[in-house]
């Protein structure tokens, strides 16, 4: 079999290589293109954060596992989706109260992170609202959870929490609720 260049008379560069005699004439990274979905976004937006609860002097959050996508346990922080017209102040501390048992309240926003990812059917735009929390009663426990997502949950120091949590923008968020806790920039 012989190679033929099929060039394009106005532009070079628009031409195509082919093997002579052998099927259709388009490449293949075109046909990959042209077989690809176009999957529509959802935009979802979640709020929760580190809720602290001091003891014997020292910082602690609580933080709970779950399962991800994957079916792997996994330490996160409490979060989850806004509901209705509440604010993401207001979800936040439904989502720790509910996730982990502890009611708190928002002491101040430390930051917003955002995220993709792909389901079977679309892809989600995800953005999470993390506040600094202060508790102000409760147990904790898993058994409020109405989506039955947190497998357990824990009080863990603040200084060893980013150690144990999976994903490097909570573990972020967490340094640096604890270097507002100590004053320092």
């Amino acid at each position: 079999m012989q190679s033929s260049y099929r060039g394009n008379a106005k532009n070079p560069w628009l031409g195509t290589w082919r093997k002579s005699g052998v099927g259709p004439h388009r490449s293949h990274s075109f046909e990959r293109q042209q077989s690809r979905r176009v999957l529509p976004v959802v935009n979802e937006t979640s709020a929760g954060g580190v809720i602290i609860s001091v003891q014997n002097g020292q910082p602690f959050a609580a933080i709970i596992a779950r399962h991800n996508r994957g079916g792997r346990l996994e330490w996160c922080l409490p979060k989850g989706h806004l509901e209705g017209t509440e604010t993401a102040e207001q979800a936040a501390v439904r989502e720790v109260s509910e996730e982990t048992g502890i009611f708190g309240r928002v002491l101040l926003h430390l930051d917003t992170i955002d995220y993709w990812f792909s389901g079977r059917d679309h892809r989600v735009h995800k953005v999470v609202h993390h506040f600094l929390l202060e508790a102000l009663s409760g147990t904790l426990t898993v058994e409020n959870d109405p989506d039955h997502e947190a497998e357990d949950v824990e009080w863990v120091r603040l200084d060893l929490a980013p150690s144990r949590l999976a994903y490097p923008n909570e573990r972020r968020i967490v340094r640096q609720a604890r270097r507002i806790l100590l004053g320092q920039p």
